[in-house]
């Protein structure tokens, strides 16, 4: 039972990224035109919306007793933490230095179900883990060059978005993923308001701003969900390593999309992401 559990929970994570690097894609379009803010304020609100006229459809409660347990208030700081710092870090930093930082995010997550859920990792899967870094390394290798010091916005974010993760294990069982999504868009819109009040420049969206912002709030629900549920799946070591994958999509969208052309680098570094997390997964399957 805990091999299909994993095997969902990892098809879950690998939906989830290919459905964020659509959102990211649609969000890059809107950012040419609205500040970073007002996006994730109207982001937020949007997604939201979807979230709560779902969960009231079920017959699922708004303010859920859970709201107030301590992983929720945790997972709502982290989220906030998250979003914010990551969106300074790709403002002030280059992309792909920010996006490499923010791929040690299976490792934290790995480490803290260690730590807080108890979970055994082995060195084999520890190993697997690590490859896959080196594989996102290859990828990302032009913003590996140097340092910065507002790429600590960066790490704060991937430590953030880690939090998020761990959280959304140890949330309450009663609240449904549906609850959850409702309340992780509502921390967009503080992140937002909190980006926006130092940086302004808030004005009404163009029609094509509009529909970026539109297609990117019904991809990156389905995103949240599918993220959601794949952390609330199957060992979270497990399923965790699976956001390497989130860089395989970006890259086929870079082509597909923008006529970027890989070289072999990342075209090896994109392989061994995903052969590190099928080993991964594969470990987790009990031995008869």
């Amino acid at each position: 039972m805990a091999f299909q559990d994993n095997l969902r929970g990892s098809l879950l994570m690998v939906g989830a990224m290919g459905a964020f690097a659509l959102e990211d894609m649609f969000l890059k379009s809107a950012a040419s035109e609205l500040p970073v803010g007002q996006i994730l304020i109207l982001f937020g609100a949007g997604g939201m919306a979807i979230f709560l006229l779902l969960s009231l459809r079920r017959g699922e409660r708004l303010f859920h007793p859970g709201i107030a347990s301590r992983a929720l208030i945790v997972r709502s700081i982290c989220e906030v933490v998250g979003r914010l710092c990551f969106t300074l870090a790709i403002v002030l930093t280059p992309l792909s230095s920010a996006s490499a930082i923010l791929q040690a995010t299976p490792l934290v997550v790995t480490v803290g179900a260690v730590v807080f859920f108890g979970e055994r990792v082995g060195w084999r899967r520890w190993l697997a883990i690590l490859i896959g870094f080196a594989g996102v390394t290859l990828i990302l290798r032009p913003g590996l060059s140097g340092f910065e010091p507002a790429s600590l916005f960066a790490v704060a974010g991937t430590l953030g978005f880690a939090g998020r993760d761990l959280a959304t294990r140890a949330a309450p069982p009663g609240m449904s993923n549906l609850q959850l999504g409702t309340y992780g868009f509502a921390m967009l819109i503080v992140a937002g308001a909190i980006a926006l009040s130092y940086t302004g420049g808030a004005k009404l969206p163009s029609g094509a701003a509009w529909a970026s912002l539109g297609a990117a709030t019904l991809i990156g629900v389905l995103a949240y969900n599918a993220l959601t549920g794949a952390m609330r799946v199957g060992d979270v070591s497990v399923v965790a390593p699976f956001r390497y994958t989130r860089l395989v999509f970006a890259l086929f969208l870079g082509i597909t999309v923008f006529g970027e052309r890989p070289d072999i680098w990342m075209l090896v570094g994109s392989a061994i992401v995903i052969g590190s997390g099928t080993f991964t997964m594969l470990r987790s399957k009990p031995r008869t």
